[in-house]
């Protein structure tokens, strides 16, 4: 397996500094020569990093199998704190100077910086993750349909509540995250219109504090468990691991995203009270584009993934979860419907 570098950048002004810092063991830098058959491919992380066990850590591995399947060496970008889009805009520059092919924007922040960027290097293909405002012949916007994952999500919590009342939490509150939302409320009260879906927003924009601060995330947990709430999603990031931690030590039950967060280490003490996580296929959507550049044929465009792909699903990891039979049953049946088209999922609230 190549080792991945990991670039660490603090703005524009260390920018030359960042490229002669490596990690994972690696002795060269992204800028260095490779003689790796498969070329070269670079992730640049969104707000929280890698780590964030969710969002972040599901592109990650995307790019760790490109590497063990596709002979790829990778390389990750990781984000300054209150950056702009300048930033954004070097640090995709210098993946792309360095024959990075694709060069991956993890989130929509990147949305800016990809449209400055990309026209200046055409030969290479610029993927966007969770975007599709901007748009041209050498990018990909890779999208997922988060609502119908997470109308999933609110017929699990409209089962399983026991005080009918649920809480909704997102980090900042923008249209991507607002479709997490409007998902989640609509399962539930198509499942049982009498539960309370109580909804909160940890910051709003410019501030994009409410995805790496996992404070804001228990604090805003503790809330909703204060007011009922026996089922808590959060959509954050970072700060839904603050969620998870808080729900499960009141021994209530939380509902992960983007990865399986059952499943991440990070989270290992707290797995038993995560219920299920909406999941979305990130790894697979980087890889995916990876292999498309090493074949010859780059993904452009929307590449959008959605329940009847499983580009979207509900982790099925918890025993204690799989084992409730009728819940299973409600989810299952919402999907079928979802797919044929018998139910329109809401995107926005």
């Amino acid at each position: 397996m190549r080792r991945i570098t990991r670039i660490a950048t603090v703005g524009i002004a260390s920018t030359a500094l960042a490229l002669s810092v490596t990690a994972c063991g690696s002795d060269s830098s992204s800028g260095s020569g490779s003689d790796d058959n498969g070329g070269k491919a670079a992730i640049a992380y969104d707000i929280g990093g890698r780590g964030d066990q969710s969002f972040n850590d599901a592109a990650y591995a995307g790019l760790v199998e490109a590497e063990e399947e596709l002979d790829v060496q990778g390389t990750e970008a990781e984000p300054s704190e209150g950056e702009g889009d300048p930033d954004k805009v070097q640090r995709l520059t210098t993946l792309a100077r360095a024959g990075n092919n694709p060069v991956i924007g993890v989130g929509f922040a990147y949305a800016p910086a990809i449209a400055e960027v990309a026209p200046k290097f055409p030969d290479t293909t610029f993927g966007l993750i969770d975007d599709t405002s901007k748009t041209g012949p050498n990018i990909a916007n890779l999208v997922f349909n988060e609502e119908q994952g997470s109308y999933l999500a609110g017929v699990a919590a409209a089962k399983v509540t026991e005080s009918d009342t649920v809480g909704f939490i997102g980090g900042v509150e923008t249209p991507l995250i607002k479709k997490f939302e409007a998902g989640f409320v609509q399962g539930v009260k198509d499942t049982n219109k009498d539960v309370n879906v109580k909804v909160q927003y940890l910051t709003q924009p410019p501030d994009f504090g409410g995805f790496s601060k996992p404070d804001l995330g228990k604090a805003a947990a503790q809330g909703q468990l204060d007011a009922g709430a026996d089922v808590i999603y959060a959509a954050a990031g970072l700060a839904g691991a603050g969620a998870i931690e808080a729900t499960a030590n009141a021994g209530k039950w939380a509902i992960g995203v983007d990865s399986d967060q059952y499943e991440q280490e990070g989270l290992a003490a707290y797995k038993e009270r995560i219920l299920t996580s909406v999941t979305k296929n990130v790894s697979g959507a980087v890889f995916n584009l990876i292999k498309s550049v090493q074949d010859g044929d780059p993904q452009n465009g929307e590449i959008r993934y959605g329940l009847e792909d499983d580009g979207v699903a509900l982790s099925l990891s918890n025993p204690a979860f799989t084992e409730m039979t009728d819940v299973i049953e409600a989810v299952d049946k919402a999907k079928a419907d979802i797919i044929a088209g018998r139910i329109t999922v809401k995107t926005a609230p």
